[in-house]
């Protein structure tokens, strides 16, 4: 099987910032903010959501295809991706602006503060979803907003199935686009905030959703994730990190994993695991696509984690 990943790309610049924003954010000075972090630790790093996922479910050996728009200084990416055998078939070059730049400062306590600039990332509706070229699942996930409302229109117009993953896109879309989204999705993921968001503009809770789609997932960090079905809702536990380095792309990480089971016929709550053992296996390093593991390392971690072989 094959998946078409739609979604951004990007470089990263992530900056470490050594102690704790609450320690300088004052909540009774919000609206004169005027603050300044000292970032002693920086590193650029290959990035977004289309990049990222693509990536890691490589790594479990499986096809992701991404799909994006990369600007005039798409020159190291393309070498990054060629190094990972990952295919460039569905990337166009947008050679009036540069790749999307996300600016990124963690703080002790693993927040995030990010500055981003889409670049190419708004020209993504020039690329179109393929109809017969042996595509098999999709995803649409964080992209420049007519992109991802054509590409949902796509994959479904092809009768691809394809999770819709909103994820840092969300308020780009009122109660009506969401809606849409549902209608044309066959999988919906959010984290906790985004699900909370989508009840909001839609009215309707992650239950009510899973009347509408196969699956509704929303994950929770370090609390797990849990998946709602019409038949039942299947919590999984967050497998233990090695370390909690950067979680920087863990979301992506974890859509990977899912995008895995689907494509392997795999039960929800198999599914759900590979999914959160490969968050943990990213959140131990630093960048979105610097960690590295084999089938039979993955399968080891996998039992350790979880008591079971996959």
């Amino acid at each position: 099987m094959t998946a078409l990943v739609c979604g951004s790309f990007a470089y990263d610049t992530i900056m470490v910032f050594n102690d704790k924003f609450k320690n300088h954010i004052l909540p009774e000075q919000v609206h004169i903010l005027n603050v300044s972090f000292l970032v002693p630790e920086m590193r650029r790093e290959f990035g977004g959501c289309a990049g990222n996922i693509a990536y890691n479910l490589n790594l479990l050996g499986e096809e992701g295809r991404p799909m994006g728009t990369i600007g005039r200084d798409a020159g190291p990416y393309y070498d990054w991706i060629d190094s990972c055998n990952i295919s460039r078939q569905h990337l166009t070059q947008i050679d009036e602006t540069y790749t999307a730049q996300a600016f990124i400062t963690t703080d002790l306590d693993d927040n995030q503060i990010t500055a981003f600039h889409p670049g190419a990332m708004n020209h993504s509706h020039v690329n179109k979803v393929p109809d017969n070229d042996g595509i098999t699942i999709g995803i649409v996930s964080p992209d420049g907003r007519d992109g991802m409302i054509q590409h949902a229109e796509q994959f479904a117009s092809a009768g691809i199935p394809f999770i819709f993953d909103p994820g840092q896109g969300m308020p780009m879309f009122d109660g009506d686009d969401l809606l849409r989204f549902v209608e044309q999705a066959s999988w919906l993921a959010f984290n906790d905030y985004e699900s909370r968001l989508m009840q909001e503009r839609t009215g309707l809770s992650p239950q009510q959703l899973a009347e509408c789609v196969r699956a509704v997932v929303v994950t929770r960090g370090g609390e797990g994730s849990s998946i709602y079905t019409r038949e039942a809702v299947i919590d999984i536990p967050a497998a233990k990190a090695e370390a909690v380095n950067d979680p920087t792309g863990c979301g992506d990480a974890y859509r990977a994993g899912l995008l895995y089971g689907l494509m392997n016929d795999m039960d929800w709550a198999t599914t759900g695991r590979i999914a959160s053992l490969m968050g943990s296996l990213k959140i131990a390093s630093h960048g979105t696509q610097n960690h590295r593991f084999t089938s039979d390392e993955f399968a080891a971690a996998f039992e350790q984690a979880f008591d079971y072989r996959l």
